[in-house]
């Protein structure tokens, strides 16, 4: 990490999560909402989206102005100082447009060797999840508390999160199902909140493939300063985005990855 002053850049993260905030819960559950299709698949973008990475990005050019920033809906701003902002403005649009709180407004800070520092917020329900040097915790409508991944270590005692069912590519469906054959619970559906709900110790893992580096740089962040683990399914570096294992303890995580590789 570079030497940077940590107490400015959480300044301007809550800045830009508080101004998401507004952009977000201006449409969220409003009649007459539309999205298109970034795909042939349905692939979701909204007004929200595009109107909430711009209000993001516009206080960075005034606070940060030579950091680089990188953003789902606004592509890539090069910068000189060596840190990228990297910005999911809705992470779950599919969730946003269908009325769920499980959407969420991811915000990292990386530099050459990854993320250090990650907030997930949750607009709707109030709740802000951080993650970096000497900070874990979460605020929410019930105060401040820290965070702490739980001690799980067995994966018949674990609860596994993923996004959709069918996971990613036919392969990497049946990986999964290796994994949810041997846990106590699984469940779908929660986009970014489940990397947050981990980092809480509320579940044990999520598994994912398919993702951006905007998708997961935040949780990354956010789950290490909890005390887990974010790799890809190899075992590596996952920042850049793509398959993606996150588990409360060592022992969750080995077990994850010797089933996911068959």
């Amino acid at each position: 990490m570079p030497d940077v002053n940590l107490n400015e850049l959480w300044s301007v993260a809550d800045a830009i999560a508080d101004a998401a905030r507004v952009e977000t819960l201006r449409y969220f559950r409003q009649a007459g909402l539309t999205a298109e299709s970034k795909r042939e698949d349905f692939d979701p973008v909204t007004v929200a989206d595009r109107d909430a990475e711009t209000a993001m990005r516009a206080i960075l050019s005034e606070r940060r102005p030579n950091d680089s920033v990188l953003g789902e809906e606004h592509g890539l701003h090069e910068g000189t100082s060596g840190l990228t902002w990297v910005l999911d403005p809705i992470d779950g649009t599919r969730g946003y447009i269908s009325g769920t709180p499980t959407w969420g407004v991811l915000i990292a800070v990386s530099d050459a060797d990854g993320p250090f520092l990650g907030v997930i917020d949750q607009p709707y329900i109030g709740e802000r999840f951080y993650g970096g040097p000497g900070r874990s915790e979460m605020i929410g409508p019930l105060g401040a508390r820290a965070l702490g991944v739980r001690g799980t270590t067995d994966l018949a005692d674990a609860t596994l999160f993923s996004t959709f069912p069918e996971v990613g590519t036919k392969a990497e469906a049946t990986a999964f199902a290796r994994v949810a054959s041997e846990v106590r619970l699984t469940r779908y559906g929660c986009d970014c909140y489940a990397y947050a709900l981990l980092a809480a110790g509320q579940i044990d893992l999520v598994i994912e493939a398919g993702l951006q580096s905007y998708d997961v740089q935040a949780p990354i962040a956010v789950i290490k300063a909890a005390g887990g683990i974010v790799t890809d399914w190899a075992g590596g570096p996952v920042h850049a985005g793509g398959r993606v294992v996150a588990a409360a303890t060592p022992e969750l995580h080995r077990a994850a990855l010797a089933l996911v590789a068959g």
